[in-house]
């Protein structure tokens, strides 16, 4: 009957390609907010881990995300944890391809307290852009391409969160802030008009990027976890919160805007399914879909859906 209520819930998850899905500008998965966190009191767990993850997410547009992260924890001291997670990312899409090194991440968290029964952690950080989000296509004059092609924010973000961790439940919350605008030149007015492919109607399916300085994003965190002997699953709610809205350089006065529709939340889903190898290591599936996102998303970090393969061995 497990297996089959597995299987039937990753199915459902699997075919709701209209939906919505993740999107985060990285903080969901950083120190005490990420998912599916180990919780076993009556096994030791080593204190360093590597992770290696295979990322695809699909967009409200044409652009396919794939990411390959290496994610590594190294131990300061029994209750500290420092974390690097160094992602390589490539889009493909009807405007072309790029790929290359994306966003760095950085933290440390520290638990707080530690009993039988739960634990609090709390983690600070931050990312590094790996560059400036202005890539551009070679084809056509080197216009840049939209944020959804960009493999970088552009910008350096500072992030800090806390969670509380039981046998059965993960409840976290965060925040990221950017603190300067990217480099990207994304405009309508760049672009030719109907007679070359893309073609100005399709142009507009995409948020105008110019010089973007995205908002503050809070995040919850709710997961009911499920464990047995080898193996694992969970189902959870995940709300972002846009609190600031977004800005950019107008096109035509140079003038710099806020952007009307860029607060709010963005509504997720993720369920996960772990399968652990033996006490050092496993395999986990995460999949997500939203149920809700703002109106207006210049920094492309919206997905329909996004599913995600990870293999982690703690030593």
């Amino acid at each position: 009957m497990i297996r089959f209520l597995i299987g039937a819930f990753l199915t459902a998850l699997a075919i709701q390609v209209n939906a919505q899905g993740c999107s985060d500008a990285g903080f969901c998965t950083m120190g005490a907010m990420k998912p599916d966190q180990p919780f076993n009191k009556k096994v030791e767990f080593k204190l360093r881990s590597m992770e290696f993850s295979f990322y695809r997410g699909t967009t409200t547009t044409s652009p396919i995300v794939y990411v390959a992260t290496a994610d590594f924890s190294f131990s300061l001291n029994r209750n500290t944890f420092f974390q690097v997670k160094l992602p390589y990312q490539a889009v493909n899409g009807n405007f072309g391809s790029t790929n290359g090194l994306s966003d760095i991440s950085l933290s440390l968290t520290r638990t707080l307290k530690s009993t039988d029964k739960y634990d609090i952690n709390a983690t600070v950080g931050g990312k590094i852009p790996s560059n400036n989000a202005d890539l551009s296509d070679p084809t056509r004059n080197n216009i840049d391409f939209p944020m959804y092609y960009q493999t970088s924010l552009g910008t350096y973000d500072a992030i800090a969160g806390i969670s509380l961790k039981t046998r059965d439940w993960l409840f976290a919350t965060g925040i990221q802030h950017p603190f300067n605008e990217n480099e990207n030149t994304f405009k309508f007015k760049e672009w030719p008009e109907p007679d070359i492919y893309p073609d100005s109607l399709y142009v507009r399916t995409y948020f105008e990027s110019n010089k973007l300085k995205r908002g503050t994003d809070v995040m919850l965190r709710v997961e009911r976890n499920f464990r047995f002997a080898q193996y694992n699953f969970s189902l959870g709610a995940l709300p972002i919160f846009r609190i600031t809205k977004d800005e950019i350089e107008d096109p035509d006065t140079g003038l710099r805007k806020k952007l009307d529709g860029t607060t709010g939340m963005a509504l997720s889903i993720i369920g996960t399914f772990g399968y652990s190898l033996n006490v050092r290591s496993g395999v986990r599936l995460l999949m997500g879909v939203k149920l809700t996102d703002r109106k207006v998303n210049p920094d492309g970090l919206t997905r329909n859906m996004v599913s995600t393969v990870s293999y982690y061995y703690r030593f």
